[in-house]
């Protein structure tokens, strides 16, 4: 007999409460191994897949792709001890006493739903190890008597049936819209609902059976703001034509949260990513209170070094080095000399805690937003391995697959804005850490070397930090060593 067991969102570690489902990566109707993965999400931190602890047949899946799920919340079901597959699949074998039973498929590739919340509804999917011609489907009426627990006609509780049809076809089970509970899944819907005063009953959803989904609460929302602008615009109309000709502008009304928002103004969403760094700079510039210092510097012995370094040939020669790598270096060496600004700071206990090992943070641009990599124990490496892994972490970081322990723990972070063409910059510092280097573009300007003006590489170096940790003379002294060992990379050999 077979027993349906619920999966449901995985804490993911470092504070995450919830995830947005990205992809998934089976259908219902599918068979999943042990620690397969079943969905791709996307955190706060980083997108991962999550691995499923059971092996059986996905009876349900809830949340279409783009909802965002609670740690804890559903996220699909699998029923333990179907068939095993004769194209191999993991599922925990069970023996069946109806022979003619046929076998679940590996990996679905058709178009997928989800459970419709007790109505009994699938849609499955569609095994690649069968014939194009050839799909699965799990009856209806057999899944409901196996999510109660009842053996059918003395075979395992889930069973399939073979139809056949092209693969491309939808199956959904028909069955009249009852008078239930309202159709809704995922509890984030409810929440978001219940926030903006939307009668989900009055929704009609646009999801399988009439799931109502997430896009139909936004829209629902929207068509609320619309409404409540125009009939602003209507109320203020009779005052605006008794009042002076002004100059026309755009029409501007007030949304219900009290924002005033021009007439189709786009509203972005702050979640994942973007809502993690939204919520983090607010919280470091609501806490920290910040100061920022600044310098020029020559950087032309550093370009200097760094195109020797790189034209070295012969056995030892090893990997190229960036000039992220080497101010890298730099920072971790001066952080030596100043640990005051490796810290952070426990407000509740009210102590300074100067942290023994620099973990340094980069900052990276990429196309889901502005991501920090850690680059772990810094202050044992040189420069060309803390090139190596600068090089790593931003591979993965352009291709989403940086796990949230690479984006957390760090303890100082570096900013090279000056890849953006800008020379200077008041960075704000990446809460909970107590200072942060930005570094502007290099460039040709003119220069006073050895009393002579000449054409030099000149670089603007800032540092904001936490004024509570330090005062303005650790900082500048700090700025001015990293300065000088810009301008002279011998002064960095004595740390070496």
């Amino acid at each position: 007999m077979a027993q349906v067991l619920e999966f449901k969102l995985p804490d993911l570690g470092e504070g995450l409460t919830e995830a947005e489902i990205v992809r998934w990566l089976v259908e219902v109707g599918d068979v999943v191994a042990i620690d397969q993965p079943v969905v791709e999400v996307e955190t706060a931190k980083a997108m991962v897949e999550v691995p499923c602890p059971y092996g059986g047949v996905v009876t349900a899946r809830f949340g279409e792709e783009g909802t965002e799920l609670p740690v804890g919340a559903p996220l699909l079901t699998v029923a333990v001890g179907a068939p095993e597959g004769a194209s191999g699949s993991a599922a925990s074998p069970s023996s069946s006493s109806s022979p003619s039973s046929p076998s679940f498929s590996g990996k679905g590739s058709g178009s997928g739903a989800e459970s419709s919340g007790g109505s009994g509804n699938v849609l499955v999917g569609y095994g690649t190890g069968a014939p194009a011609a050839r799909r699965r489907r799990i009856r209806p009426d057999r899944l409901d008597r196996a999510v109660a627990g009842a053996p059918v006609s003395g075979a395992p509780v889930v069973e399939a049936q073979v139809v056949e049809a092209p693969v491309a076809e939808v199956l959904v089970a028909e069955a009249p819209v009852s008078d239930g509970p309202v159709p809704v899944v995922s509890p984030l819907v409810r929440r978001l609902a219940r926030q903006h005063d939307i009668d989900l009953r009055r929704l009609a959803g646009s999801g399988p059976d009439g799931l109502i989904l997430r896009a139909d609460v936004d829209r629902a929302i929207r068509t609320a703001e619309e409404t409540a602008a125009a009939t602003a615009r209507a109320a203020q109309a009779p005052a605006r034509s008794q009042a002076k000709p002004s100059t026309p502008s755009a029409a501007v009304a007030a949304a219900p949260n009290g924002v005033a928002a021009a007439a189709g103004a786009e509203r972005i969403p702050l979640r994942g990513v973007r809502g993690a760094v939204a919520d983090k700079l607010s919280r470091s510039r609501t806490e920290i209170p910040d100061a920022t210092c600044w310098v020029d510097a020559d950087a032309t012995e550093l370009m200097a070094v760094r195109a020797a370094m790189n034209a070295a040939t012969g056995p030892s020669a090893g990997p190229k080095v960036s000039v992220l790598a080497l101010l890298a270096r730099i920072c971790t060496a001066a952080l030596a000399r100043f640990p005051e600004l490796n810290a952070t700071v426990d407000t509740e206990a009210r102590e300074i805690v100067r942290l023994p090992g620099v973990h340094l943070g980069f900052a990276a641009q990429t196309e889901r937003g502005l991501v920090v990599p850690v680059v772990r124990d810094a202050h044992t490496r040189n420069a060309e391995s803390i090139g190596a892994e600068i090089a790593r972490l931003t591979e993965l970081a352009r291709t989403g697959k940086l796990s949230p322990a690479q984006l957390t723990g760090g303890t100082f972070t570096l900013n090279n804005y000056g890849v953006f063409g800008v020379d200077g910059s008041t960075p704000i510092i990446n809460h909970p850490e107590a200072a942060m280097l930005g570094v502007g573009r290099i460039m040709p300007k003119p220069w006073v070397h050895q009393g002579e003006l000449a054409v030099r590489q000149v670089v603007q170096l800032s540092l904001t930090f936490d004024h509570r940790v330090c005062d303005g003379g650790t900082a500048g002294g700090f700025l001015r060593y990293v300065a000088d060992c810009v301008e002279q990379p011998a002064v960095l050999l004595r740390t070496l």
